[in-house]
Parts: C-alpha cells; structure tokens; sequence
C-alpha cells in the first residue's frame, strides 16, 4: 500500500507519518484491493483536519475529520474510512439475488 502525506501549514513529522501509516495498516485487513491512499493534513486557526482518499475499483472513497487535535482527527478518519469500505465491501459481495428463490406461481 502507497500512502501520499501532504501537509497544508502543517509540517509532516516522523512520528505523525508513522501513527498514520500505523492506523492506515488497519484497512488492509478489511479490503485488501487498497493500493494507494492520499492524505491531507492542514490546519486552521485551532481546527485540525485530516482528508483522505482512497480510489477502489473505478470510483473514490473520501473521507475527512476535524479536531482540536491532530492525532484525534486522524483516528476519527480512519474509523469514517474502515466503515465505508466495509460498506462498499458488503455491498460487492451481497449484490446478487439470492440463488434458487421460488418464483410466484398463479392460483
């Protein structure tokens, strides 16, 4: 998995590129199409936000957050990104109709 970290009046640390590669590890698990994620951090006046998008099979899945804390509007990401590509997951895999449902039958 590729991870792009830009810092919009940020500066991108060691420590705060590995917590986000660290927590970004945790989508590998669930979908492990996940090729390349691109990260946006940027802060504004108190407000810290984390953007993220991760391109899955033709189409994005984008995610942000905000806090008065870095860290904590990492984690808030990754938890609004595991669960829309558990959704998207979900929604692959149970798109079918369910095999050999009886058909109506007129009286």
């Amino acid at each position: 998995m590729h991870i792009n970290i830009n810092g919009h009046h940020v500066e991108v640390t060691k420590s705060l590129r590995d917590y986000i590669t660290n927590k970004l590890s945790r989508l590998e698990r669930h979908f492990d199409q996940v090729s390349n994620i691109d990260v946006i951090l940027s802060v504004e006046k108190l407000r810290h936000k984390a953007e993220a998008t991760v391109p899955v099979n033709g189409s994005n899945i984008f995610a942000n957050a905000e806090d008065q804390d870095m860290y904590a509007s990492i984690d808030a990401l990754v938890d609004k990104l595991d669960r829309q590509i558990l959704k998207r997951k979900e929604k692959v895999i149970n798109h079918h109709r369910a095999e050999g449902s009886p058909k109506k039958t007129q009286l």
